[in-house]
């Protein structure tokens, strides 16, 4: 399941340069994560990081984008060869 960014977000940036995938980038008002690009750092780390960083706590998980943690690591793959 891909995570998103909820109205919640401050826009203060930090979880761009954590994410491994550059799925997270500016939007309009707040960042967003593209779904595509989301492995919810599955082949990475255990736990996903721009939750981790996040200060006010608006990376979640999207429930319109679900997928089992293979589907994850297939898309890790996918984007970076290994």
């Amino acid at each position: 399941m891909a995570f998103k960014i909820t109205t919640d977000c401050i826009a203060c940036g930090a979880c761009e340069p954590e994410c491994p995938n550059n799925a997270i980038s500016p939007g309009d008002e707040n960042y967003v994560i593209d779904p595509e690009r989301c492995t919810e750092c599955v082949g990475f780390f255990d736990e996903q990081q721009c939750a981790l960083v996040c200060p006010v706590d608006s990376c979640v998980k999207d429930p319109e984008h679900a997928e089992s943690k293979d589907e994850l690591m297939q898309k890790k793959i996918k984007l970076h060869g290994k």
